[in-house]
């Protein structure tokens, strides 16, 4: 359900750090000189022994935290996805990932809103990139609600994670009161004709789609996935045999990304039509987001077309 409540995950993010640093002794956050963008600032006011200002030198930034692991801390690693996604990716896949090291890495502005910044400082292909990489757990919560449930339990899992973090205020369809399970899909909405299936916030537009198809009358089954890797490959082969129709919808490429990992699992357990809904193979650009989710096809009418022409398609 949508509620009326909107939460930035980004301020949830720094917030959450403020109370993980008061439960875990350990953890220490390393910041790419984006503290006041990526609201890790929060955490800097509230506990600057905490936060270590590392400036504009992001392949430093992730060996030091590779460092501060093998000495027993619990690194956080916060910049934009588009840095850690590229800049320190050798550093990242080296000296984090393959020695398996409990680092974890904060993307924030991911996806195309990132406040009118432009095609440099947006990206979509991180989830394709962190998939590819072995022992990276990959994580994109829906809203404030979820990043806080999510970064509770990365700090209780052992090794190395990517957290996808959106910029702008969004509304909350987490329940407060649901703990976060690495590996879970979720499902949000039950239905028999299509299933929508999304990550990170698009599935607030996911939802918001359904309820475009509802008053047509076509019945909408909507799961979440927030945890790209491991993926709940039982949970999405059931959401497909539900109805017979899947649609993915994401703000990220649909080459690699949610898309790519739907197609992936059902091409191997349970061939189903499919549609994919998220960037085709381009980068993004400056402009406000209503124009951008227009442009890229990610407002709820998009993800509610496919699903209209996938249907059409089924039946004809």
């Amino acid at each position: 359900m949508i509620t009326s409540e909107t939460i930035a995950p980004r301020v949830a993010f720094g917030e959450t750090l403020v109370e993980l640093a008061d439960r875990y002794p350990d953890l220490l956050l390393l910041d790419g000189d984006l503290a006041n963008s990526t609201r890790a600032d929060i955490l800097n006011n509230a506990r600057p022994d905490r936060f270590l200002e590392m400036g504009i030198a992001e392949q430093n930034l992730v060996g030091v935290a590779a460092g501060l692991a093998t000495l027993g801390f619990v690194p956080w690693v916060s910049s934009f996805a588009a840095f850690i996604a590229s800049r320190d990716l050798d550093q990242v896949r080296v000296v984090v990932a393959q020695p398996r090291l409990n680092v974890k890495l904060a993307g924030g502005y991911s996806g195309i809103l990132t406040g009118s910044t432009g095609k440099t400082h947006q990206c979509v292909e991180d989830i394709a990139i962190f998939r590819a990489m072995p022992n990276m757990t990959v994580i994109a919560p829906a809203d404030g609600v979820e990043v806080r449930a999510a970064m509770t339990a990365l700090m209780e899992h052992d090794g190395p994670a990517y957290l996808r973090l959106t910029r702008d205020a969004s509304p909350v369809i987490t329940p407060r009161d649901r703990s976060f399970e690495i590996g879970r899909a979720y499902l949000l909405r039950e239905g028999s004709d299509v299933t929508l299936i999304s990550t990170g916030v698009q599935s607030v537009r996911t939802l918001e789609a359904a309820d475009l198809l509802a008053a047509e009358g076509i019945s909408a089954h909507v799961l979440h996935v927030p945890t790209l890797k491991p993926l709940d490959v039982d949970a999405i082969v059931a959401a497909a045999a539900r109805t017979g129709a899947v649609v993915t919808a994401e703000d990220h490429s649909i080459i690699g990304g949610l898309g790519g990992a739907v197609a992936e699992t059902l091409g191997e357990h349970r061939p189903t039509p499919l549609r994919r809904v998220g960037l085709r193979d381009v980068f993004g650009e400056s402009a406000p987001n209503a124009p951008l989710l227009e442009k890229y096809g990610l407002t709820p009418r998009h993800v509610a077309d496919a699903a209209r022409d996938l249907l059409a398609g089924s039946r004809a």
